[in-house]
């Protein structure tokens, strides 16, 4: 993308957001028929001049204020709310900026990851593997090279895991030895049968629930791998379909 098109880009997200601010002030609440929305604002700027701020303040992070945010139309907060969630990228990384440009590259390796991930189970490819899952040798007596599929899908997942690792790196300036570990390749598969094996979405949830309890419990003096350790075993016995896997099984029952 040229510079040309990614400031066209910035100015049609700044002025798509001013112009909802500044028509939901203006027209005001018509439930009270006032007119424009002057609460927790100043006469001397009036509505356009505090919508004009608003939007570039929080659009910009740069903290100051001419009128009371939490003041303003729903709507009108809803715009400053997503300018500040979305890492204040409008104008091209002011203050934490930067940062939250590396959380989109994120978001943007992994959706590319899951929709590769989802092309190659449901591709001829992915049924060639799933047929060597469920029966090898009867997957050789149809002509399969097994052998060759198998390396094949090996490739891919480091791969994937290779780009998550470098992700991660980029994000957090730092690669620690930590990272390459046998706990960790024990951690990912922890997690993946706590979200369910054979499901798309269970690595997912069950990344998310391990990590997440782990920061949760980081801040505890409780020992973080006996506890996830437990949680695991309880798991496996009472939900051996995993979380994902489970949820699916029980929709599927109340559809037949």
């Amino acid at each position: 993308m040229d510079s040309r098109k990614l400031f066209l880009l910035i100015g049609a997200l700044f002025v798509a957001g001013l112009t909802v601010i500044h028509a939901c002030e203006v027209a005001g609440n018509p439930a009270l028929g006032a007119g424009a929305n002057m609460e927790g604002k100043e006469q001397r700027f009036g509505a356009m001049l505090s919508a004009l701020w608003a939007a570039s303040t929080t659009a910009a992070s740069n903290g100051s204020v001419n009128a009371m945010h939490d003041s303003f139309m729903p709507l009108s907060g809803l715009v400053m709310m997503l300018n500040m969630q979305v890492g204040e990228v409008i104008f091209g990384g002011v203050g934490s900026g930067l940062y939250g440009m590396l959380l989109y590259v994120v978001l943007a390796v992994f959706l590319a990851g899951f929709a590769l991930i989802w092309r190659t189970v449901h591709s001829p490819f992915g049924q060639v593997l799933k047929a060597i899952r469920e029966n090898e040798p009867r997957a050789v007596s149809l002509g399969y090279r097994t052998e060759r599929y198998k390396l094949l899908a090996f490739v891919l997942s480091a791969s994937l895991a290779g780009l998550a690792g470098g992700t991660k790196a980029l994000v957090f300036q730092l690669a620690s030895l930590t990272d390459v570990t046998w706990q960790m390749s024990g951690e990912v598969v922890l997690m993946t049968l706590l979200g369910g094996m054979g499901t798309l979405l269970g690595p997912v949830v069950g990344a998310g629930f391990v990590v997440a309890l782990g920061n949760y419990l980081a801040a505890t003096s409780l020992p973080v791998p006996v506890v996830i350790g437990a949680i695991f075993v309880v798991c496996v016995l009472l939900f051996r379909r995993g979380i994902v896997g489970e949820i699916a099984h029980r929709l599927r029952r109340r559809t037949t």
